[in-house]
């Protein structure tokens, strides 16, 4: 049938006017769905349990890893604690400051049912991470003597931690890498893929690890740098396991090539950044009483520090196993306009962190001994450390709500409070550990300072999420 364009419209009945049917909403994946609407308390332990025993289990290789290089004498005990507060830093910085980041970011995509938007980030991700674990390794690599020399490092102690640090740092890139690519798959809801890849690198690490420092088999005896050489040697391994993954369009964000945009780097620098700054806080807090340490006490006090404060650090990846399904979680509710219930999950979750992490510390103040006997029976390695363990140990709980908050935060894309209170845990600790250090010469007061500055932190942030601070001035999107 020919219709004449001429004809007028009332020529045409009006009941045979067709409205254009509207455009069909864009089908949810189930793991989104879940996120969005399934019940938080099973949804949050379902999701985070996988994370929880993988990062345990990293956790152990590290203590096994310093318990084999324990038995090269103190001087290689204190150079390791002397490393330790940066190369945990780095891990901080990749895989929860920059990694909450791109989590949070393709999260947020995804709730919003943005699914170009999240297959783009995943380059962009990539290439974030990759440069700043060339611009990380580049700098520790050429001032490494200096930041040891300056956290108390000398003679025997000095060397070690120079050539554990060259080695691990020299590989740094791959770390970068490897956390770009699992935070890319958390920021999915998929928990289970990059902790069956972290397990399988941990399953090898524990026994390349003793090969190489003491020389077993046919493995050269390498000291103290073969523990470094097996890290870099099974991050490469996850890498190239997570790669493929995400390479191989697995994941619900896949990798594409694409056009590098501004706004991509912007929606995951605007809250890893912030979050890099947050981690550079609990990282200098560290450093900093470590100096503070070694010149009331010397080597062994810095390695009986250095033994205490690693169970502190210990509780990072614990509660980092909780934290990345409260990024994925609270990002995707954030993204689909579900406000209150992106703050219900963040109060569960950080109950559940203080409850975890609590129960370590209360457990190490009551039992010190039985946590510093494994690493070395030095009287003033001992002395120190479980000073600090019965003094900040009780404080435990107070980091753990924080941390799980600030991972919270980032699925918010909001961390001006995370930033806030740590930095008031910074100032808390270190002047006021200065402060009492000058006062009374005593080692026991800087770590009552550590103690009062995370009660501070904990409940700061979790008072500030309580009353609503992520949703205060916050202006709608345009539609």
């Amino acid at each position: 049938m020919h219709l004449d364009p001429t004809a007028p419209a009332l020529s045409v009945p009006p009941m045979t006017l067709a409205r254009p049917a509207p455009a069909a909403p864009a089908v949810l994946n189930p793991r989104t769905e879940l996120l969005l609407s399934g019940p938080i308390l099973p949804t949050l332990l379902r999701m985070a349990w996988p994370n929880i025993l993988v990062m345990l289990a990293q956790a152990s290789t590290g203590l096994i890893e310093t318990w084999w290089v324990s038995r090269l004498g103190g001087s290689a005990l204190a150079g390791m604690a002397l490393v330790f507060p940066g190369f945990m830093m780095m891990q901080m910085l990749s895989g929860g400051a920059m990694g909450g980041g791109i989590s949070s970011a393709i999260a947020r995509a995804l709730g919003a049912r943005r699914r170009d938007d999240a297959d783009a980030l995943v380059l962009h991700a990539i290439v974030i991470n990759v440069i700043l674990g060339l611009l990380f390794s580049g700098l520790v690599l050429a001032f490494g003597p200096t930041l040891y020399r300056a956290l108390g490092g000398e003679g025997e102690s000095l060397d070690a931690a120079l050539q554990y640090s060259n080695v691990v740092f020299a590989g740094t890139v791959l770390v970068w890498l490897m956390n770009a690519l699992a935070s890319v798959i958390r920021g999915s809801g998929n928990m289970l893929v990059p902790s069956l890849a972290i397990c399988l690198s941990v399953v090898l690490l524990i026994p390349l690890s003793p090969c190489l420092i003491f020389g077993v088999g046919p493995f050269p005896a390498l000291g103290i740098a073969g523990g470094g050489v097996a890290v870099v040697f099974t991050t490469a391994l996850t890498t190239l396991l997570l790669g493929w993954y995400v390479l191989s369009g697995r994941n619900l964000a896949r990798a594409r090539l694409a056009r590098l945009r501004w706004p991509m780097f912007a929606d995951i620098l605007r809250v890893g950044g912030v979050a890099s700054v947050s981690t550079l806080q609990t990282s200098l807090t560290v450093a900093l009483t470590t100096a503070l340490v070694g010149a009331a006490g010397g080597p062994d006090a810095i390695a009986g520090y250095g033994i205490g404060s690693r169970l502190e650090y210990l509780l990072i990846p614990l509660v980092f196993g909780l934290g990345a399904p409260l990024v994925a979680l609270v990002g995707t509710n954030i993204g689909a306009g579900q406000r209150e219930r992106a703050l219900r999950v963040a109060l569960i979750g950080g109950g559940l962190a203080f409850a975890m992490t609590e129960t370590v510390g209360v457990a190490a103040a009551i039992w010190p001994h039985a946590w510093l006997g494994l690493f070395g029976a030095e009287p003033q390695m001992i002395a120190t450390g479980v000073a600090y363990l019965r003094l900040v140990g009780p404080a435990y709980g107070f980091f753990g709500i924080g941390l799980a908050l600030y991972f919270a935060s980032q699925g918010a894309g909001r961390l001006a409070w995370p930033l806030l209170a740590g930095f008031l845990r910074l100032c808390l600790a270190i002047a006021g550990g200065w402060l009492a250090l000058h006062l009374t010469g005593s080692v026991a007061w800087v770590f009552a300072a550590l103690a009062f500055a995370l009660v501070t932190y904990g409940t700061t942030l979790a008072s500030a999420v309580a009353a609503g601070a992520w949703f205060r001035r916050q202006r709608p999107r345009p539609a």
